[in-house]
C-alpha cells in the first residue's frame, strides 16, 4: 500500500508553541488521507522527540495499510522515545486489517500521546486510552476536540448510527432556480465550483440521483476536475439499459433502507444529487445531514420552475427552521455554502 510523505524539514521550521499548534497540525496532515482511506477514517498523526522536534509525521494509507501512528512512528524511528504522539483520533487496540496501534506506540517506548477525539468505535471506545494508561503511557484527550471532530464527522456518524453521513448537494441562483423555465441548467456555476463539487464526489463513498435526473441529463457521476475514487453510484428507480451512469445499484425500497445498506457495506458519507424531488424526499424523512449549497451570483427571474426542493411552502414564518452556515467558500465568484439543519444544531457540541 501507498504511504505519504511529509517534508519534516519544512515542517519542523514552523513553530509549535503548544498542544493545540501540534495537533493542528495533525489535522491538516490528517486531511491529507481524506479521499483514500474509507471505510477507515482519515487520520493523523505528529511525533514530537523528547528536544522538541517534530520528528514525524503520518496519514493513514488506504485500507490495509498502515494506521497514522504507525507510519509517523516509522518516520521518527528511535527519535520516538519518550517522545510525544499526536494523533487525530484515539488508538485503536483491536487487530483488524493491521496490528493495534496501541502495540506499536507501547513498542516505540512513547511517554506521552495526545488524541483529539475518542474513537466511536465499540471495539476501541476509550479501550485504547486505558491499554497506553496501563503501559505508564501519559495520556491527554480533547486537544481541539471541536476541529477533529468536524473532520472525522461522517466516520463518527457511521459508527454511531451505522448509516453513512447524507450531504445534499445542489447549485443554484440567488432566487433558488436549479434550472431555466426550459429545464437547461448547464451551467449554473463556473468551473471552479463545478471541481469542488467532484472534491464532494472524491470524499463520498456513494452517489445517489433519481431515474428522472438519468434519463434527462444521462450524467455519469464519475469523480473528474480531481484526484480520487469514483463512488458506487445510486439511482433511485431504473436506469435506461445504455445509461452513462451503469453499472449502478437500482433502488427500488425506502431510504431508510437504503442508508442501512450502503451503512453495512462500509459507505461513510453518501452524496445525494438529485433533483427537487429525491431531495423533499430526503428532506421529508429528516435524513439530510448537511446541504453543500453553490450559489450563482444572478437571478432568474420569476418563480422557479425548478426549485432546490419541491417541498410546499412553509405557511407562516414561525413555521420557518433555521440551520446554521458552519462554512462558506467564494469560488471565482460564485459561492458555497455548508449548511447543518435544524436537527443537527449542537450536534457537535
Amino acid at each position: 500500500m501507498t504511504e505519504f510523505s511529509f517534508d519534516l524539514g519544512a515542517i519542523d521550521a514552523r513553530a509549535f508553541e503548544d498542544d493545540d499548534a501540534l495537533m493542528h497540525l495533525a489535522i491538516e496532515v490528517g486531511a491529507t488521507a481524506r479521499t483514500r482511506t474509507s471505510p477507515n477514517p482519515w487520520v493523523g498523526a505528529v511525533v514530537l522527540s523528547d528536544s522538541g522536534r517534530v520528528v514525524g509525521v503520518g496519514a493513514t494509507a488506504p485500507v490495509g495499510g498502515p494506521h497514522a501512528e504507525v507510519a509517523a512512528l516509522r518516520q521518527a524511528g528511535e527519535a520516538a522515545q519518550n517522545g510525544t504522539l499526536f494523533v487525530t483520533l484515539e488508538p485503536c487496540c483491536h487487530t483488524g486489517r493491521t496490528p493495534p496501534c496501541t502495540e506499536a506506540i507501547i513498542k516505540a517506548d512513547i511517554g506521552r500521546v495526545v488524541i483529539g477525539m475518542i474513537d466511536p468505535d465499540e471495539r476501541v471506545a476509550g479501550n485504547g486510552v486505558s491499554v497506553l494508561r496501563a503501559a505508564g503511557i501519559a495520556v491527554d484527550t480533547g486537544i481541539c476536540k471541536p476541529e477533529v471532530s468536524e473532520q472525522l464527522l461522517p466516520y463518527a456518524h457511521h459508527r454511531r448510527t451505522g448509516r453513512p453521513f447524507v450531504l445534499a448537494k445542489i447549485a443554484a441562483t440567488l432566487d433558488g432556480h436549479t434550472a431555466a423555465a426550459d429545464g437547461s441548467s448547464q451551467w449554473i456555476t463556473g468551473e471552479r465550483a463545478r471541481q469542488d463539487a467532484h472534491r464532494l464526489r472524491a470524499e463520498s463513498d456513494a452517489i445517489v440521483v433519481g431515474a428522472g435526473t438519468v434519463r434527462s441529463d444521462n450524467p455519469s457521476l464519475t469523480v473528474r476536475h480531481v484526484e480520487g475514487r469514483d463512488p458506487l453510484r445510486v439511482v433511485l428507480g431504473a436506469a435506461p439499459a445504455d445509461a452513462q451512469v451503469h453499472p449502478c445499484i437500482e433502488w427500488n425500497s425506502s431510504l431508510e433502507e437504503l442508508l442501512d445498506d450502503l451503512g453495512a457495506r462500509g459507505c461513510l458519507q453518501v452524496l445525494v444529487e438529485g433533483g427537487a424531488t429525491v431531495m423533499r424526499s430526503f428532506y421529508e424523512a429528516g435524513l439530510i445531514d448537511r446541504w453543500a449549497v453553490y450559489l450563482a451570483p444572478g437571478f432568474m427571474g420569476g418563480s422557479p420552475t425548478h426549485p432546490l426542493i419541491s417541498t410546499a411552502p412553509a405557511a407562516s414564518i414561525t413555521d420557518f427552521n433555521r440551520g446554521v452556515i458552519i462554512q462558506t467558500q467564494n469560488l471565482d465568484g460564485d459561492v458555497m455554502l455548508l449548511v447543518d439543519p435544524p436537527h443537527r444544531k449542537g450536534a457537535l457540541s
